[in-house]
């Protein structure tokens, strides 16, 4: 990759094959499935230059596939269980030098918390920006960094990532995000599609912003939250379980 011709993207990781929840990426919501929900939230990002939805090779996974080329983004295919090497992959494939990760399931990414990763990238020229343990993990990702990690792990299954980053944290720049805008800090309220009742946290949001005729954003979104705490109660004591999944997963 050169200069002139790498570019930085939004990387939109997701499969079928979820368990706890399956095929949520498929379900409907607010007129369309819960991942072109998405797909249309991260399009309002202002400064990425390409949008690659990243998939496995599985059948199973024609679908997204379609999805993608539906809503005019591009898809690469790579590995189940090794997100790292898919990533790498899919940078190699379609030139890119930095992206931000969005995970599937993470319907309310802020799209300006993408923004906030690419101007962090510009400012500091980090090779892994850390935003583990905000509202939801968001990370921005050099593929030179992805390269080594990919070279130095002996592991295939990569789901949690960013150990392996700090496993070559001499060879690399971390940039750790600390001193973000309040919006973006964790709250009691869980944002994150992997149990039914988180499904219906957010058709409920959605559903009720709808009928105040309020514009969709972040802020919108929290404000709403405030003032009808007892939304949050739909799913927040779901997220102890998923704590303790990540956990055993480690």
């Amino acid at each position: 990759m050169t200069k002139k011709d790498s570019k930085k993207a939004i990387f939109v990781s997701v499969r079928t094959g979820s368990k706890r929840l399956p095929n949520k990426c498929l379900l409907p919501l607010n007129g369309q499935t819960t991942i072109e929900y998405l797909i249309k939230q991260v399009k309002k990002s202002k400064l990425a230059e390409e949008i690659i939805l990243c998939t496995t090779n599985k059948v199973e996974d024609d679908v997204l596939c379609e999805i993608a080329q539906r809503n005019n983004i591009k898809f690469f295919r790579g590995s189940e269980e090794d997100k790292l090497k898919r990533w790498y992959d899919a940078s190699i494939k379609h030139n890119i030098k930095f992206f931000v990760n969005v995970d599937g399931d993470d319907l309310f990414f802020d799209p300006e918390l993408i923004d906030y990763c690419f101007l962090e990238y510009q400012k500091t020229n980090a090779d892994f920006i850390d935003g583990k343990g905000l509202y939801i993990d968001a990370y921005g990702i050099k593929a030179s960094a992805l390269k080594i990690c990919c070279e130095e792990k002996t592991e295939t299954n990569t789901e949690l990532i960013s150990k392996y980053f700090y496993n070559i944290d001499k060879k690399i720049k971390i940039k750790k995000l600390k001193d973000v805008p309040v919006k973006w800090l964790k709250k009691k309220m869980r944002m994150t599609l992997d149990y039914s009742e988180d499904y219906v946290f957010f058709k409920e949001v959605i559903n009720q912003l709808n009928i105040l005729g309020q514009e969709f954003n972040f802020e919108n979104i929290l404000k709403f939250l405030k003032t009808n705490p007892e939304v949050c109660k739909i799913n927040y004591y779901r997220d102890q379980h998923w704590k303790d999944n990540q956990i055993k997963k480690r």
